[in-house]
């Protein structure tokens, strides 16, 4: 198919375009095969450039013999595209709906992006799990790397190569496969380097409601577990949601079969519930009425900020039970694709310093949501603006870098990014010129051979000069776990992601030169602090230990 055939009008003169707190702009609109653009020769104004996949929803209204585009995209973006002619405005609104809306991944712009910069370091290259492997063989030798699924015969969305028990062989990890959901067996999703405990995630057992068992699962799980020590299985789902799996087929760990684990269940919602969270939200932030009370009903309406809470509050769970109970962890919800992952990737961030850093975090989201197996095709297909039927759609993602936000806002020095790298991946993870989000799983990006054929997003987050935007100049590294505040009073709304777009530039400006004053500020406190520890070091020298006053 050539894009040609779904561009009816490539160019339009005249166009209008109208966005909230800033002026209108008149310009050329043009339509490619991958973007809508719109140029103007006015002075000191920029020019738009919308990737399709980006956009949502759009909407058509006519008065008279002109027409008004109004365009919802999937990064929280609405504008308005006044075009004279009604014919011109049908046959842009009609092209952009073609071109938004492609079935075919191959057609996507990542297949068709040239990269204006020199690439220099492959980004599909730099997680691979026997790289990631080495550093664990450092710390430990109880576990090993399986290539039982390299044909993606045993799990379709497990990688090819896994970490698991070194005392468990290739024919039982077939046996616990089939014994879980979609083939999902539990394999090793972090070590604890400070006491040897290790966080685990699998989907659900099969259990079905004759309480059905495997003997190899029993052993894999409890080849984690030190002499002597108990473990503890994190189900992300309520107790009446794992009871009712199991007439499906699914279920839970039976008591009896797991004696040295303790079984907790921690709801989260997810699919639909949290969609439906993100429309009533955006809803919210964008409603016009300033009363402050129907804001704040909408708000709490929305009850994302519930999921927030009930997400980091798993997630702490998790971490506590390794870092303070001294105890290993498995979680596993329905699929342990979505809830799963998040509070496993959190977990790691509260207990890992290393996951605080750059580097640390792309392997992070490369570890346990690229390779992990998040259907980032499915679940990102549509934003908060859609009026197709939802499917799979589900803010998964977006949810965890609001967590993750969260934290670093309550933890400002501990973290070597900012909020803008958090930002820069969910847009990315919507619509992208890189190949890193598409497709469900690994076994999908390996058969679209998106390593040879597309950039990798790390390729370009990583370069010299894009990778200081991101960087936090506040950071101090903290080997310390750090413990974020679940109250409700410590969780905000996260406004660089949902009131960015309902806020005039001069006030982002305003907000950019008092950020800038805080940090010159903090510099010169840090100097008399490290001034202030040099000397009362030497008064320790001096006077052996300083007794405080």
């Amino acid at each position: 198919m050539e894009f040609a055939e779904l561009i009816k009008t490539p160019r339009v003169d005249n166009v209008v375009l109208h966005r909230p707190f800033h002026s209108p702009v008149w310009g050329t609109l043009c339509l490619t095969g991958h973007h809508l653009i719109l140029s103007s020769r006015q002075d000191n104004s920029e020019e738009l450039w919308l990737l399709h996949a980006n956009i949502d929803s759009i909407e058509k209204r006519f008065v008279g013999t002109s027409g008004t585009i109004t365009i919802k995209s999937k990064d929280l973006r609405i504008i308005q595209l006044e075009i004279s002619g009604m014919e011109e405005c049908l046959n842009i609104a009609s092209s952009i709906e073609a071109l938004s809306t492609l079935d075919s991944v191959t057609l996507m712009y990542p297949f068709f992006y040239r990269p204006m910069f020199e690439v220099t370091e492959n980004g599909w290259s730099l997680f691979l799990p026997e790289q990631e492997f080495e550093q664990l063989a450092l710390e430990t030798e109880d576990w090993r790397l399986s290539s039982v699924n390299r044909d993606y015969s045993v799990c379709l969305s497990y990688p090819q190569l896994v970490t698991v028990p070194k005392s468990i062989d290739d024919d039982s990890l077939r046996k616990v496969a089939a014994f879980r959901h979609a083939g999902r067996f539990p394999v090793l999703s972090y070590y604890h380097k400070k006491n040897g405990m290790v966080m685990m995630r699998s989907s659900q057992p099969l259990t079905g409601t004759n309480g059905k068992r495997c003997k190899e699962d029993e052993k894999l799980i409890n080849a984690t577990l030190k002499h002597g020590k108990r473990g503890y299985i994190i189900d992300t789902r309520a107790l009446n949601v794992a009871q009712q799996a199991r007439a499906r087929g699914g279920g839970f760990e039976q008591e009896a079969h797991y004696p040295q684990w303790r079984r907790i269940h921690k709801s989260i919602e997810r699919f639909n519930i949290l969609q439906e969270s993100l429309i009533k939200l955006v809803e919210a932030c964008n409603d016009q009425s300033h009363n402050m009370d129907r804001w704040l009903s909408k708000l709490e309406a929305s009850n994302w900020l519930t999921h927030i809470k009930e997400i980091l509050t798993t997630a702490c769970l998790a971490a506590q039970c390794i870092d303070r109970e001294g105890a290993s962890v498995l979680v596993h919800g329905s699929e342990g694709m979505d809830s799963t992952l998040q509070v496993t990737s959190l977990a790691q961030i509260i207990l890992d310093p290393r996951c605080r850093t750059i580097r640390g975090f792309e392997s992070l989201v490369e570890r346990e949501w690229l390779q992990g197996g998040h259907p980032f095709q499915q679940r990102c297909a549509q934003s908060a603006y859609s009026n197709s039927k939802q499917k799979w759609e589900a803010p998964t993602f977006l949810l965890f870098l609001d967590c993750v936000w969260q934290i670093l806002r309550q933890f400002p020095c501990s973290f070597q990014f900012n909020e803008r790298l958090l930002i820069t991946l969910y847009e990315h993870a919507y619509a992208s010129q890189f190949g890193t989000f598409l497709g469900n799983n690994d076994y999908e990006r390996n058969k679209l051979k998106l390593s040879q054929k597309t950039l990798s997003l790390w390729s370009w987050v990583n370069q010299p000069s894009e990778i200081n935007k991101f960087l936090n100049p506040l950071y101090e590294a903290n080997g310390l776990v750090i413990w974020p505040s679940v109250a409700p009073q410590s969780l905000q709304l996260w406004e660089g992601v949902f009131l960015r777009w309902n806020r005039s530039s001069k006030y982002l400006e305003e907000a950019y030169e008092e950020m800038a004053h805080i940090i010159e500020y903090n510099k010169e406190l840090q100097v008399k602090v490290n001034a202030l520890r040099r000397q009362l070091a030497e008064l320790e020298t001096e006077d052996g230990v300083l007794e405080t006053p």
